[in-house]
C-alpha cells in the first residue's frame, strides 16, 4: 500500500490588511497547484480524497483533471478550525499565535481561544483515519507494536489536506503519541507532497514513511510555509 499526503498550496489568509476563514490560494499558490498536477500526472492512485476546505480543492482541482477523476471530500481531513477571524485586521490573529507559542508545552493543548482545542483536533483526525481506514479493510491488530492488517497492499492513495491534519496522519500511521505542535513536529511546505508505504511483516505490516514534505517539483522562490 502506497499512500501519498498532499499539502494544499499557498493560501491567501490576508486580504488588504484583513484575515480572511476558509481563503483561496494567491496567484503563486495556483502556480504552484499546476506544477503539483505536472508531477503527479503520470502517476497511478486507486482513490483521491480532499478536504472539504477552499484552499485544498483549489490545490486538488488541477491534479484531478490531469487524472480524469471527479472530486472525493472526505470531511475528516478539515485543518484545526481556528477562531472566527474573518473581517478582523490581520495583526490580531499574529497576535494570538505568538502568545500560544510561547505557552509552556502542556498547555498548548488548549490551542487558541474561541478556536477548536487542540487536543479534540488530534483526537479528530485520529478518530476518522481509523474509521476511514478499516471501512476499507485496514486496521491496527491488537499488538504492543504499530502492526496493521491492510486488506489491498496494492493500493495506491492520495490525499489532499493540510499541514497539521498531514502531520496527525502520519502520526497515525507510524503509531506515534500526539503532541500540540504537530505542525513543528513535521515542518510540510505548500503543495509538497509526503509518502508513506506499507512493509511485509511476518503478522502484517508496517508503515514506513519513505518521503516527507517533497518540494522538488516548485522553483526555489515558489517554496513557502
Amino acid at each position: 500500500m502506497f499512500i501519498s499526503l498532499i499539502r494544499h498550496a499557498e493560501p491567501e489568509w490576508v486580504r488588504d490588511g484583513f484575515s480572511q476563514d476558509n481563503p483561496p490560494l494567491t496567484a503563486r499558490g495556483h502556480r504552484q497547484a499546476r506544477r503539483l498536477a505536472d508531477r503527479l500526472e503520470r502517476e497511478h492512485f486507486d482513490h483521491v480524497y480532499v478536504s472539504p476546505l477552499l484552499r485544498a480543492r483549489q490545490t486538488a482541482a488541477p491534479i484531478l483533471d490531469a487524472q480524469r477523476r471527479g472530486e472525493v471530500i472526505e470531511p475528516w481531513l478539515e485543518e484545526i478550525r481556528s477562531p472566527i477571524w474573518q473581517g478582523n485586521p490581520a495583526d490580531k490573529a499574529e497576535a494570538a499565535y505568538r502568545e500560544e507559542k510561547r505557552r509552556p508545552a502542556a498547555e498548548r493543548w488548549k490551542g487558541l481561544e474561541g478556536g477548536e482545542a487542540v487536543s479534540d483536533f488530534t483526537m479528530r483526525i485520529h478518530a476518522g483515519a481509523t474509521k476511514f481506514l478499516a471501512e476499507r479493510g485496514i486496521y491496527r491488530i491488537e499488538h504492543e507494536l504499530p502492526v496493521w492488517h491492510v486488506e489491498e497492499p496494492g493500493d495506491r492513495l492520495a490525499f489532499v489536506a493540510h499541514a497539521g491534519t498531514n502531520s496527525v496522519f502520519i502520526c497515525h500511521l507510524l503509531g506515534l503519541s500526539p503532541t500540540p505542535w504537530e505542525w513543528e513536529r513535521f515542518v510540510i511546505g505548500h503543495a509538497t507532497i509526503s509518502r508513506l508505504e506499507a512493509l511485509r511483516l511476518g503478522d502484517g505490516y508496517t508503515f514506513s514513511l519513505t518521503r516527507l514534505a517533497d518540494n522538488t517539483h516548485l522553483l526555489e522562490d515558489d517554496h513557502t510555509y
